[in-house]
C-alpha cells in the first residue's frame, strides 16, 4: 500500500496539528487522483484548525481548501481530465453553477477543508467534477490562490457585480481577496480606492497601481471628497461587524456593497437611512461556483493577472505558514510541495 504524507489535526487545536501518513486512494468511478504541488491558505483554514467552526470533522482531519496539482490517474467514466493535466480545486464541490447547495434552514457551506476533507496532502483523490483546469500562465503556487480568494473577488465584481469601466471601487485591506479585487478592477478600467493602516503596505499598493490609498480610519469622508460626493459604485466590505455601517455611508446611490469578510464580527450593523435612501444592492459573497472559476481562469490567462504571494513555505513548514496568517499577510500565503 502506497502512503502519502499529509498535515492533519487529531483534535481541535494547533498542538495536535502534525505530519501524518495515510494510504493513497485509487480513483473510483468518476474520480481522479491528483499529486498536490501547492496549497494556498485562507484565514478560514486557521479558524477550522483552532476552533473547528462547529463543522462535523472526522479525525484525523486534513485542513485547507485551495490547491494546484497534476492529475496522475483517472477512474472509469472520467472525461474531463487525463493523466498529466494541471488542475486546481473548487472550494464548494458540487456547485457547478447558480445558487449554493442548501436551503433556508441549512445554508450552503459544504466546502473542501470543512464538510469535505482538505487538501494539505501529497495526494488527493476526489471526483473529477471537483476540479477545473489550471491557468496556463501561472506556476502552481500562483494557481493555488484562485479557488477561494480569487474567485470571491471575481464573483463580487464581475459575475454578480457586472463591473463597468470608469466605476469607482472601494477595497478594504491588503489580504488575498483585496489584492485580487484591485487587479481585477484595474484590468476592467475601474478607478480603485484601497484602505490600509500600514505605510509599508500602502507603498506596496502603489506598486500595484492603486489609484487612491486611504487610511483604515476616516476613509469614508476621504473617499466621498475624492469622488466629488459620488461615493463608491462598489464597496468590498471585508471587515463586517459595525464596519458595515461605513460601507453603507460610502456607497454611491444605486451602488453595490459586497459583504465578504467578518473580521469585526458576524453581526453586522449600519444606518437604515443610508440603506433606504441610496437603495444599494447588498450582496453576501460566499466564494462562487465552478463555471465562474473557469471564467476567471480564462481571464487570468487573457489579462496576465499575477496573484500576489506574500511568502511561499515548504510542505514541512505548514505550521509556520498558518502562523503567518496572524501577521496580516500582503496577499496570499502558499505552501509548496
Amino acid at each position: 500500500m502506497t502512503m502519502a504524507r499529509q498535515w492533519s489535526m487529531a483534535a481541535i487545536g494547533p498542538k495536535d496539528f502534525a505530519i501524518r501518513t495515510a494510504a493513497i486512494a485509487e480513483p473510483g468511478h468518476g474520480e481522479v487522483r491528483v499529486r498536490t504541488e501547492a496549497v494556498s491558505l485562507n484565514y478560514r483554514d486557521k479558524l477550522v484548525l483552532e476552533s473547528g467552526m462547529g463543522l462535523p470533522l472526522d479525525y484525523p482531519f486534513v485542513p485547507a481548501s485551495d490547491m494546484a496539482g497534476v492529475v496522475e490517474a483517472v477512474g472509469p467514466g472520467v472525461s474531463r481530465f487525463k493523466a498529466g493535466d494541471k488542475v486546481i480545486s473548487t472550494f464548494m464541490p458540487g456547485r457547478i453553477e447558480g445558487k449554493g447547495l442548501g436551503d433556508a434552514r441549512n445554508p450552503p457551506y459544504r466546502t473542501l477543508g470543512g464538510a469535505h476533507p482538505g487538501v494539505l496532502s501529497e495526494y488527493v483523490t476526489f471526483p473529477a467534477d471537483w476540479f477545473v483546469a489550471a491557468p496556463k500562465t501561472l506556476d502552481a503556487g500562483e494557481a493555488s490562490t484562485l479557488p477561494c480568494a480569487g474567485l470571491t473577488a471575481w464573483m463580487a465584481l464581475i459575475e454578480s457585480g457586472s463591473l463597468k469601466a470608469g466605476e469607482k471601487v472601494l477595497i478594504q485591506g491588503t489580504g488575498g481577496v483585496a489584492l485580487f479585487a484591485l487587479q481585477i478592477a484595474r484590468a476592467h478600467g475601474a478607478q480603485t480606492f484601497v484602505t490600509s493602516s500600514s505605510a509599508e503596505k500602502r507603498e506596496r499598493l502603489r506598486a500595484l497601481k492603486a489609484d487612491h490609498l486611504l487610511p483604515r480610519d476616516g476613509w469614508v469622508e476621504q473617499l466621498i471628497d475624492l469622488t466629488d460626493g459620488h461615493g463608491a459604485d462598489h464597496v468590498l466590505d471585508i471587515a463586517g461587524g459595525a464596519g458595515f455601517g461605513e460601507a453603507l455611508k460610502a456607497v454611491a446611490v444605486g451602488g453595490r456593497v459586497s459583504l465578504i469578510g467578518v473580521f469585526e464580527g458576524f453581526e453586522i450593523s449600519g444606518p437604515a437611512s443610508a440603506l433606504l435612501l441610496k437603495s444599494p444592492v447588498v450582496q453576501g459573497i460566499s466564494v462562487g461556483h465552478r463555471r465562474a472559476l473557469e471564467d476567471f481562469v480564462r481571464a487570468v490567462d487573457s489579462i496576465g493577472l499575477k496573484p500576489v504571494i506574500d511568502r511561499r513555505y515548504r510542505f514541512e513548514e505548514a505550521d509556520q505558514a498558518f502562523a503567518h496568517l496572524d501577521r496580516g499577510p500582503f496577499g496570499k500565503v502558499v505552501i509548496e510541495f
